[in-house]
């Protein structure tokens, strides 16, 4: 079961387009879908709303801490709330995805994803859930800050923006647990490219 569902992103408004905002724009979809807001919370270093979830309550939070410090706030809300690794999940942009393709699993590397890093080093396990929101990749090793950090041209944001609401239908499996049905069917809807 899922108690924690977190957006990955950079705060403030110079970066809110940013492809490497993406886990932010599917936890806002969630926020507006259910009529939450996100509001401060000193204490989880973070924006955070509660959702009613068929199980009981979910946490929705948005680091403010920066990608390569979300584990801190991620740690935080998990020992407060006493919350297990296996019942985060983890939504964020991911290069080796092409945009309008979503994955979802539990555990792995961090394929160089400093957000990932540092909430599996915080966690002491890298073994929680992770919706993987493609955003492409440039092509070029040395192209990748740049492309994380820039804007998606308007039909890669429409592509990324089907895959988020295809993400959104599976969400009511994933707060009730059936998160092998969940994987099923997102990547079922996923369309070789």
């Amino acid at each position: 079961m899922i108690r924690l569902i977190v957006g990955l992103g950079n705060p403030g408004p110079e970066h809110e387009l940013q492809r490497h905002n993406a886990g932010f724009w599917w936890v806002d979809q969630i926020a507006q879908r259910e009529g939450l807001d996100l509001r401060p919370e000193k204490g989880f270093f973070g924006h955070v709303a509660r959702l009613r979830g068929p199980q009981g309550e979910v946490w929705l939070l948005e680091p403010g801490t920066y990608m390569n410090r979300s584990g801190q706030s991620v740690g935080a809300m998990a020992r407060f709330y006493k919350i297990a690794p296996e019942e985060i999940l983890v939504a964020h942009d991911e290069l080796d995805l092409p945009p309008g393709q979503v994955k979802l699993k539990c555990g792995g590397g961090h394929a160089g994803h400093n957000g990932l890093r540092d909430i599996a080093a915080q966690l002491g396990t890298p073994m929680f859930w992770r919706l993987r929101l493609g955003i492409g990749h440039p092509g070029n090793r040395e192209a990748v800050i740049g492309f994380v950090l820039g804007r998606p041209q308007r039909a890669e944001l429409e592509l990324i923006e089907q895959a988020m609401d295809r993400a959104l239908d599976a969400l009511p499996r994933m707060l009730r647990g059936e998160l092998d049905a969940a994987v099923m069917e997102l990547h079922r809807g996923n369309t070789p490219r």
